[in-house]
Formats: structure tokens, C-alpha cells, sequence
């Protein structure tokens, strides 16, 4: 038997907000993650007159607003690959203020800054084990599995604080989707 994964995500700069739910005729999917910028509390003035910190963030660009929401309406199957990435895509995008999620469902950091980042994953067969990695600049930072072989509907989490620099690329990969 095959494995379905219907993702849901939110990602937010500086503002929080409820979580984005996807639905198909079984149970809700949902991915979500936050991203935060923490500014220093001890901020520089170089020549120019801009405000930086000792972290390299730029206090004025703190102030700018940048969130997006995106979710997958269909299962995620693995015959909808179209390439060998793996990458997660979202086929609707909810929100996307500041144009930094990109239509190839990867999010590219607008500044320097600390990154907040949260998912969550439902696989919906039982006697299946799915691994969902968040991926910086094409590295794994951190995983999310779900494979216990007696229950048909699991649940699995992550998150992690992540420091990033203008232009990294954070977005999800489907590493593993087999039969235990």
C-alpha cells in the first residue's frame, strides 16, 4: 500500500499567527513554522547612519514585514514527483507578504537574522514510515518521522532556532517514504 502526505505550512517574520489547516476526506495535515527576528538590544550606527548589531542584523530591516502561508490541497504521492528533489511543494499560497517564498515552495531569507522554524506531519498508512527533513541551503537541519507500524494515523513535530544570512533557502524535503 502507498503513503499519502497532505502538508499545510506557515511561515511568519516578526508576527505569529494561527496555524493553516489543509483538509482531504480523512484528517488534516498540517506543517507550520515561525520566523522570528531578534534584534540586539545594543545597536551600532556605522558611517551612513544605518543601525546594525554585533549579529550583523539590521535593525531598520527588523521593522519591514515578512510572512507567508502556503498549503498542498492534494495527498502528497509519491507519482507526483516530478523530479528527484523531493522538495515538498505547496500549490497554494495563502499569504506571501514580501514576495520570499518562492513558487518552488522554498523560502529565501530577505536578512540576516534568527529563524524560528516549526512542522508538523501526519502520515495516514499504517505499516509506513515517512521522514520530512526542514533543509537549509540543501543541508538537513533537523527531521521529522513518523513510522510506528501498528497505527495508521501518526502525528510527528520539530523545530529548531536557525540563524540565517540574506538569500539562505530554507524549505522541506520528503527524505523517506517506504514500508517499514
Amino acid at each position: 500500500m502507498g503513503w499519502r502526505l497532505l502538508p499545510a505550512v506557515l511561515l511568519a517574520l516578526a508576527l505569529g499567527g494561527p496555524a493553516v489547516r489543509a483538509q482531504n476526506e480523512t484528517e488534516p495535515i498540517v506543517l507550520e513554522g515561525k520566523c522570528l527576528v531578534v534584534c540586539d538590544s545594543n545597536p551600532t550606527t556605522d558611517a551612513k547612519g544605518s543601525s546594525s548589531s554585533p549579529l550583523g542584523i539590521s535593525v531598520r530591516a527588523a521593522n519591514s514585514k515578512v510572512a507567508f502561508s502556503a498549503i498542498r490541497s492534494t495527498n502528497h504521492e509519491p507519482s507526483e514527483m516530478s523530479n528527484k528533489t523531493r522538495i515538498i511543494y505547496f500549490d497554494q499560497i495563502l499569504v506571501n507578504v514580501g514576495n520570499f517564498f518562492t513558487l518552488e515552495s522554498v523560502f529565501v531569507s530577505p536578512r540576516k537574522g534568527i529563524y524560528s522554524f516549526s512542522f508538523h506531519v501526519i502520515k495516514v498508512y499504517q505499516s509506513q514510515t515517512i521522514q520530512v527533513n526542514l533543509m537549509l541551503n540543501g543541508k538537513p537541519v533537523i527531521s521529522a518521522f513518523a513510522g510506528d507500524k501498528d497505527v495508521t494515523r501518526e502525528a510527528a513535530t520539530n523545530g529548531v532556532l536557525l540563524y540565517l544570512d540574506k538569500e539562505d533557502k530554507v524549505y522541506l524535503k520528503l527524505e523517506k517514504a517506504a514500508a517499514m
